[in-house]
């Protein structure tokens, strides 16, 4: 007879935890110097102005200080960080090209499968270099851009990069910014022209195998007026017993009356440091809607900005984070109301078990102009036992008197009660623990974009439903 369970498991990494041996083709020397910056430089073939916003990057980066609020980062010492690790992988946009063992790897996560069946173009990332890219003929037939933002910089887009290329996050903006800019490299570079409507997804998937260093990708995203786009993130890394650290970019431009939704599922290693920037700026009449899942990474400080700009911009923030033993996920949202008539709405939800840390941050600031601006912010979350801590701390700051603003937020445990009443009915605890957690993760996470990756769906499965005895 077998030990009834009555607990909720960490997720089965096992499919995630699977490393290549480090083959690299180049990977430079741990630190961050002049001499490291200019010799990334080099490597990328940057034009001059982006060896010269690198070098002044560096500069800001000595001048800021690390924030002294959120999660500790003491563990993580940039001395012993490898900003650069180039796989033995040229770009291609053929999958038979990829070498056998990068294959094989995006293979057990399950992209190409969904790149058949599920999505309009997908990129690859190996490291700091994208092995894979490649987008349907029809939807490059609309006009439709996705390629990787090193051919951008040096193509056809050159201007149109140089022209919003950390305009929005600015290396000034904090100290995790500015080593952006400094040692940026791969990521997506999407277009889509005025008025066409891109039906199925693109997705970008992150994969991170080297230990002791640092993963800087940056995605820029151009919706013109009257387009629409779904675009979706994913990032997975094998664990090892030194830091690794994750500080994208992501800047997305959305127009007049364009809409774009931005889905990231996110599940690094409990050995990483996820310090990453978004941020949007939206038009008039545009929509901007953010799903996020947070289920890895040991410190996570990931709050998306929305600059609702024009008159009756949307923002919409759709979250869930699940932080376990040894996890500090600090997450949220941000939005700028700085027109009238805009609106917003964030909802999220936080589970914590085993000691694991969750804090919910908002941000709501009206400007005076912004009158008949109307925001709400919904924040619930769920601790599975009573080691576990849960937070939220909500800012909002309004300028006009001529606005609707709401914040909710709740905090508890599983019922006893209701866990007692799901077995008179004829439940086993197990299945009742389950059917609440799954419950109450439910308006969430059916936002999420399951149908597309196989990961996808296994981080919801085992997390919230499947592996909770």
């Amino acid at each position: 007879m077998t030990e009834e369970r009555t607990y909720v498991e960490d997720i089965d990494r096992s499919i995630y935890d699977k490393k290549n041996d480090e083959k690299d083709a180049y990977r430079i020397e741990e630190g961050l110097t002049e001499e490291i910056v200019a010799q990334l430089s080099k490597e990328k073939h940057d034009p001059k102005w982006m060896a010269d916003f690198r070098k002044k990057s560096l500069e800001i980066y000595r001048e800021l200080q690390v924030p002294d609020w959120g999660p500790s980062i003491e563990g993580l010492d940039m001395d012993h960080i490898a900003t650069y690790v180039r796989p033995k992988a040229s770009m291609t946009a053929v999958w038979s090209q990829v070498p056998e063992e990068i294959k094989n790897t995006f293979e057990q996560l399950g992209i190409p499968k969904a790149e058949r069946e599920s999505l309009a173009g997908v990129g690859a990332q190996y490291d700091s270099e994208l092995v894979y890219h490649n987008i349907r003929e029809e939807v490059a037939a609309q006009g439709v851009v996705y390629t990787d933002m090193e051919s951008a910089l040096k193509g056809e887009y050159a201007d149109m990069i140089k022209e919003h290329f950390m305009k929005l996050v600015t290396p000034k903006d904090h100290k995790f910014a500015a080593l952006h800019g400094a040692v940026w490299s791969g990521g997506s570079f999407v277009y889509v022209p005025k008025g066409v409507t891109v039906t199925i997804p693109l997705q970008s998937y992150f994969r991170f195998n080297a230990p002791g260093a640092g993963q800087f990708e940056h995605t820029l995203i151009v919706v013109e007026e009257g387009a629409k786009l779904h675009f979706i993130e994913g990032c997975s890394a094998p664990k090892y017993n030194v830091a690794n650290l994750h500080a994208g970019c992501v800047e997305l431009y959305v127009g007049k009356n364009a809409r774009l939704r931005y889905s990231t599922i996110e599940n690094w290693s409990k050995n990483m440091y996820n310090l990453n920037t978004k941020r949007a700026l939206v038009e008039e009449g545009g929509t901007i809607e953010w799903v996020s899942g947070s289920f890895g990474s040991h410190v996570s400080c990931l709050y998306p900005m929305s600059i609702l700009r024009g008159k009756g911009a949307r923002m919409e923030y759709t979250g869930i984070t699940f932080a376990g033993n040894g996890q500090n996920l600090d997450t949220g949202a941000k939005v700028v109301h700085a027109a009238p008539d805009t609106s917003s709405f964030m909802n999220a939800r936080s589970i914590s078990k085993d000691g694991g840390i969750s804090t919910f941050r908002s941000l709501v600031s009206v400007a005076k102009q912004a009158e008949g601006s109307k925001s709400a912010v919904s924040c619930q979350s769920l601790m599975l036992d009573s080691i576990s801590r849960s937070d939220t701390i909500p800012a909002m700051d309004i300028r006009t008197k001529k606005a609707d603003i709401g914040h909710e937020a709740k905090i508890g445990r599983i019922s006893d009660e209701a866990v007692f009443y799901l077995m008179s009915r004829g439940m086993s605890e197990e299945e009742a623990k389950a059917a609440i957690v799954s419950g109450f993760a439910d308006n969430v996470s059916k936002e999420l974009p399951l149908e597309y990756a196989l990961e996808m769906n296994n981080l919801i499965r085992l997390e919230m439903v499947g592996s909770i005895g």
